[in-house]
């Protein structure tokens, strides 16, 4: 028995972001998105697009997730990657 797809709360949102890293380079605030992504849909039984580009957007940058998790573990031990943007709010959920 096949499980139905769940659209995701974030989605269209995510979408945006998610076709913006597709173009862009692997900056700190990109990979800090890229790896907020990676957690927020990992496990969630829908938006394989989302899931798909995402891992498209590791390959272009030549990384793993591991390499990734590394990478914005340092970005934020030396500070806030989301503050580069203007923004304060960060959306975890």
């Amino acid at each position: 028995m096949k499980s139905e797809e769940q659209q995701h709360p974030q989605y269209n949102k995510d979408r945006q972001i998610v076709d913006t890293l597709l173009t862009e380079k692997d900056t700190a605030y990109n990979l800090a998105e890229l790896a907020r992504l990676k957690i927020r849909y990992r496990g969630f039984p829908g938006a394989k697009d989302i899931q798909e580009d995402l891992e498209k957007v590791l390959t272009k940058w030549e990384l793993t997730e591991e390499k990734l998790f590394e990478k914005t573990r340092e970005i934020h031990r030396k500070g806030q990657p989301y503050k580069q943007k203007n923004t304060d709010q960060e959306d975890w959920l």
